[in-house]
C-alpha cells in the first residue's frame, strides 16, 4: 500500500488543482496559528518557504503516517508582499499597485514524509504582468468578489484577460505549482497507487 498524500490546506483551489492532476489525497487543514508570522525582514521566497513548512509541520503534529504537503503563496510587486486582502478596499489597493506592472507570485512547497521525517522545501516563482486596466474594469472585478481569499487580490483562473504569465508555472499563480510538486514527489520516490 502506498503512503497517503495529505494536503495541509484550506484552499479549494489547491484541492481542485491536485484533483485535476489526478492525485489521490486527504485534506487536513493546518491550525490558523500555522499561517501566522510575517517577518518584515523576510524576502517573499523566505516567507512562503517558512509558512509552507509551518503548515505541513502543524498537520504532522496531529496526523501520523503519510506524506504531508504544505503550501503558501504570496504576490510581490515593487518590493511589497501581497497576501490575501482583508477587505474590498484592501483588494482595490493591491490591484491598483499591480496595474500596468510586472509582478511575481511565489509559492513555498513543503513535503514531509512522516515515516522518517524526510523534509523537502522549495519555492516556485512565476512572473506576470497586469495590463493597465481602467478604474472601471478594476471596480467591475472587485464587485465580483472573486478576489476574496487570493494572494494579490486576483485569481488567474477567474478568466480575466488582463493578466498574462510571462514566465513560470500557471498553476503556481492559482496556488500550487504542480510541476514542482511532481519533481519533489519524485525526489521522495513517491508514485501514486
Amino acid at each position: 500500500m502506498n503512503t497517503p498524500l495529505i494536503l495541509a490546506s484550506t484552499s479549494p483551489r489547491r484541492r481542485d488543482l491536485m484533483t485535476s492532476a489526478g492525485y489521490q489525497f486527504e485534506v487536513h487543514p493546518p491550525r490558523d496559528t500555522a499561517e501566522c508570522g510575517i517577518c518584515s525582514k523576510e524576502t517573499p521566497p523566505e516567507l512562503v518557504a517558512r509558512l509552507a513548512y509551518q503548515k505541513a509541520a502543524d498537520v504532522g503534529e496531529r496526523r501520523s503516517g503519510g506524506l504531508i504537503i504544505g503550501c503558501d503563496t504570496v504576490a510581490e510587486c515593487c518590493g511589497q508582499i501581497l497576501g490575501k486582502p482583508t477587505s474590498r478596499e484592501h483588494a482595490g489597493q493591491m490591484l491598483r499597485l499591480l496595474r500596468g506592472r510586472v509582478h511575481h507570485v511565489y509559492s513555498g512547497l513543503c513535503l514531509i514524509r512522516q515515516r522518517d521525517q524526510e523534509t523537502r522545501v522549495k519555492v516556485a516563482v512565476t512572473k506576470l504582468k497586469m495590463d493597465a486596466v481602467t478604474d472601471s474594469q478594476l471596480e467591475d472585478y472587485l464587485d465580483t468578489e472573486l478576489w476574496e481569499g487570493k494572494a494579490g487580490a486576483f485569481g488567474y483562473q477567474d478568466g480575466v484577460d488582463w493578466l498574462q504569465v510571462l514566465a513560470g508555472s500557471e498553476s503556481n499563480v492559482v496556488g500550487l505549482p504542480l510541476e514542482l510538486l511532481a519533481e519533489m514527489l519524485d525526489e521522495l520516490h513517491y508514485s501514486p497507487g
